[in-house]
This record gives structure tokens, sequence and C-alpha cells, in this order.
């Protein structure tokens, strides 16, 4: 599920150990997708980074703050721009547990983030690869490499197993 648009030559997270630094951050994701359904949360978790360093995390948090755009990728973006002081966030990576939806693939284009790693994908909203290919839609002004399917299974598995209690117990 690889894609590129662009060029990324300017960024230094691009090396032959690219797939160990991209199952690094994608488990701090997988823990911060953790922490999220300890809050009773949809379990995604998202990570930032620039020249390797995070400076961006975050979780789904719709419920507890009732904001429809609380959004891992969302929260992160925001401590990744307040982080740089630039909402261009050019030279980052940022590292999802799940496949971005259409309103945070607008937000990943809107901060020029030129790479996108996750996890599992998602066929249901899924605006990357499963449903539409905004981050690589030649007709709009920024476009991103993806890398899909990092560590996929475990991504996945933390999705199923949240869903699969929330409908044994009831709930929405």
């Amino acid at each position: 599920m690889d894609h590129m648009g662009g060029d990324f030559s300017g960024t230094d997270e691009f090396s032959s150990d690219l797939v160990d630094w991209d199952q690094t951050f994608m488990q701090q994701a997988l823990s911060l997708a953790e922490q999220a359904m300890q809050e009773d949360e949809v379990p995604v978790g998202a990570v930032i980074t620039h020249r390797s360093r995070v400076i961006g995390s975050g979780w789904n948090q719709r419920e507890s703050l009732q904001d429809p755009t609380a959004h891992a990728e969302m929260i992160a973006i925001t401590q990744a721009a307040a982080t740089l002081a630039s909402w261009r966030l050019e030279q980052c990576t940022l590292y999802v547990t799940l496949e971005p939806c259409p309103m945070c693939a607008g937000a990943i284009l809107q901060s020029r983030i030129p790479r996108i790693v996750y996890g599992a994908a998602d066929p249901k909203s899924g605006a990357v690869d499963s449903l539409f290919r905004l981050l690589d839609d030649s007709r709009l002004n920024h476009r991103a490499e993806v890398t899909g399917g990092v560590l996929a299974g475990r991504c996945g598995a933390i999705l199923s197993h949240f869903f699969q209690e929330k409908r044994r117990q009831g709930k929405k």
C-alpha cells in the first residue's frame, strides 16, 4: 500500500533503517491507542516526528472532549505545530494506527506533512487508500508519501477488540 507524491529528499527520516523507525514509532502510536481504550475512546493513536524526534502525539478524545474533531491525528498535528511554532510541518512524519479519515487527510495536506505511516486500513472511512486517495491527488497543492500496513495486525486487533466489547455491552 505504498504510494508516493512529491520530493522528500530534504528529510532525514528516509534511510535504510526506515522499516525499523516505522515500527518503533508505530509502537508508540499503539501505546497511545491503548491509552484511548482505557479512557473508553475509539483506540487510535498518533505520533508526529521531526528529524526522528517525537514533537506531537495524541489519541482519540471525541468522547472526553465532546469534540467531533478530536481525532488522534488532529491532536498530534496541533501539538507538533506548537512545538515547531509553525503550521508547516515539513520534514515530519505522521504515524497513526488507523488510516486517516477525510477530515484528518485534509489537515495533513494543510499542514504539509510529507510522509504518513498508518497501521490498519479503514474500509469504511479511509481517505488515504481505502475509499479515497486524497494525499495523492494531483489536483491538490500538496501530496504525501504513504506507507500503509505497518503493524497492521496489532493496530486492527485493538480496534476489533474495542468494538466487540462495545457490542457485547450493547453500547454505541
